[in-house]
């Protein structure tokens, strides 16, 4: 863009999309759209976790195709929230958001892990902060919803899906690169984990041909999270007014700081 861009806004929260290093060094301005899509990330996170563990995209396909036949005692059974224990991947404003909706399913027991505790936060929910390889053991339904950071790429791996146990649903609606997709597709073909589902992926869009959507126990989503129209309305606006603030060398209603 040359020395002339003074101004960036991004129609998102995440802003791992950006060469912050360079932006930084050039002195251009950023802003960006949080806490305005946090319901509707949290809402679809809950959507997800529930199709994966109740197995509703697999469900609805054998109404199509013939495979609803007589009652079945067992056919199409899935795992469900009540008395479960939830471990969240990062507990921000999504992830107390996705706690807060998860809480009046019965949840017995939240678990979460990040780069440091937050007892405020984890207050409502009663919340135990701890070690990410402990979450993994003990969680029924994990839900991924931190940031993109060096220190967050990759961690949900072959040693991760290891520890989960083989009844656990994995969720994640925060960035594809969180994820090593290879292990995740080990560990669900191979029985290891019972489900997972996935708003965000790598690369995006996933390629038709990739091995993860041949699986009946992994349910994707194009990265749909803020997609309620109101939501992406007042994002719209708010990343033309941060533009236009930015613009102006005024403040921004949504600045970020780097």
């Amino acid at each position: 863009a040359g020395p002339g861009l003074k101004v960036i806004s991004t129609m998102s929260v995440g802003f791992d999309h950006l060469a912050l290093d360079e932006i930084k060094k050039r002195g251009i301005r950023v802003g960006y759209t949080p806490d305005v899509l946090t319901d509707a990330t949290a809402e679809l996170s809950v959507a997800l976790l529930l199709a994966a563990c109740r197995r509703l995209p697999e469900a609805a396909e054998q109404v199509k195709n013939g495979g609803w036949t007589t009652w079945k005692p067992l056919w199409m059974c899935g795992y469900g929230l009540s008395d479960s224990t939830v471990g969240i991947i990062g507990l921000g404003r999504i992830g107390q958001a996705v706690a807060h909706r998860l809480k009046p399913f019965g949840v017995r027991k939240f678990l979460y892990t990040g780069s440091c505790p937050k007892p405020e936060c984890a207050a409502e929910f009663a919340a135990e902060f701890v070690p990410l390889m402990r979450l993994a053991e003990e969680s029924d339904f994990i839900v991924v919803t931190c940031a993109l950071t060096p220190a967050t790429q990759g961690m949900c791996n072959k040693d991760f899906f290891s520890r989960m146990k083989k009844t656990s649903v994995f969720v994640n609606t925060s960035r594809g690169a969180v994820v090593n997709q290879d292990d995740l597709y080990d560990a669900l073909a191979n029985g290891q984990i019972a489900a997972a589902g996935l708003d965000v992926t790598t690369p995006e869009p996933l390629p038709t041909a990739h091995p993860l959507l041949s699986l009946k126990n992994c349910v994707i989503l194009p990265h749909i999270g803020s997609a309620t129209f109101a939501t992406r309305s007042t994002m719209a606006v708010l990343a033309a007014n941060n533009l236009l603030a930015g613009l102006r060398g005024e403040p921004m209603p949504h600045e970020l700081l780097l």
